[in-house]
């Protein structure tokens, strides 16, 4: 039997991105047999990455960039250049 301190301490199993499983085996085994009969949507990339993510990621690019100014993009820049050239030369 399982104390509150021991519970309190056990966290629900991740996928290999980071997303939520059922600890349940038998809810585990449901989930996958959704997902292969379409029943739930497995939506994600060819690499593996969630789909919304990805888009919602290009979209914070664009908004990023333009709310920054000329000179500080050229600053954000030329740090990421010392950056490169830094790894590149260990």
């Amino acid at each position: 039997m399982l104390t509150g301190k021991q519970v309190k301490g056990l966290k629900m199993p991740k996928g290999p991105k980071g997303e939520h499983r059922p600890a349940d085996t038998n809810a585990a085994a449901v989930l996958v047999g959704k997902i292969a009969t379409g029943e739930l949507a497995d939506v994600t990339t060819d690499e593996g990455k969630n789909a919304a993510a990805v888009a919602l990621g290009r979209l914070g690019g664009k908004a990023r960039a333009a709310g920054l100014t000329a000179k500080r993009r050229k600053e954000i820049a030329r740090q990421a250049a010392e950056k490169r050239w830094k790894n590149s030369q260990e």
